[in-house]
């Protein structure tokens, strides 16, 4: 195997801004630069307050209703940023061309924003690959820069 994208189109993705607590939706909120999960969701620390919960599509309205009674404030940002799965034994590598974070040096649970290839990506590092969000207006180019990035390991 090398390296293989698949986008996940239409997930639930929410802001989500929290001054004080523990927990949303019943998962333990990440310490920084990390992703927690359970639940159904994923929760990203975006920020100080700031996170990012991602679930699978047509979520967005039942979710916004529980972290609303939850969270000083959600806005749903579904629609903002395509959803890319990055797995394969190459996709470390794959990455590495176009990604200044020592990706050897992240563990399964590491989130960070960075740049990838001068595009801004939120980037979750996963036992079994990599997820990748990208916003919607970068994602051709992204795509593209992916897949040339990616030649090297066809056979």
């Amino acid at each position: 195997m090398t390296a293989e994208a698949v986008e996940e189109p239409f997930r639930t993705q929410l802001t989500v801004r929290l001054r004080d607590g523990h927990t949303l939706l019943g998962v333990p909120l990440p310490e920084p630069c990390t992703f927690t999960s359970g639940h159904g969701v994923d929760l990203l620390w975006m920020g100080p307050d700031e996170y990012l919960v991602l679930a699978e599509p047509g979520r967005q309205a039942e979710l916004e209703a529980s972290l609303s009674r939850e969270s000083d404030a959600v806005v749903d940002v579904s629609a903002q940023r395509v959803t890319v799965q990055l797995t394969g034994s190459h996709a470390r590598d794959v990455l590495a061309h176009g990604c200044s974070i020592d990706l050897e040096m992240s563990p399964p649970g590491t989130c960070v924003q960075t740049l990838f290839a001068r595009t801004g990506i939120v980037l979750m590092v996963r036992e079994d690959g990599f997820t990748i969000l990208v916003r919607q207006s970068f994602s051709g180019y992204f795509k593209a820069w992916l897949a040339d990035a990616s030649l090297e390991y066809v056979s």
